[in-house]
């Protein structure tokens, strides 16, 4: 069932009430549009995926810098399985302080 609506017009809307961008919200409002809902994307997904985003670090680099293993850190980016509440509160911390991110390889 394919749904009549403007993708920008939406994901604008959400944005301005999230008080952020939300880079992959075009992507999900894309897919409900075309009928395509199997896919649900969790807030911590996307904090997730931001985190890693603004530090430009692979999964690998990633789950490194944070001592998590990179198949537990792909399991919460895929949504397998959520990320502690401590994980998601760094993830907050990095999106909005990126070279904190480098604090924690500092001390290894």
């Amino acid at each position: 069932m394919k749904r009549n609506f403007d993708i920008e017009k939406v994901a604008r809307a959400i944005e301005a009430d999230a008080g952020e961008s939300l880079p992959d919200i075009r992507t999900a409002l894309a897919e409900v549009k075309s009928g395509n809902v199997g896919r649900v994307t969790t807030p911590e997904q996307i904090l997730l995926r931001q985190a890693r985003a603004k530090t430009r670090l692979t999964q690998v680099e990633f789950a490194k810098r944070i001592d998590t293993p990179v198949a537990t850190l792909r399991d919460w980016e895929q949504g397998r399985f959520a990320p502690p509440g401590g994980a998601v509160c760094l993830f907050r911390l990095i999106v909005n302080h990126p070279e904190l991110s480098q604090e924690l390889s500092a001390n290894y």
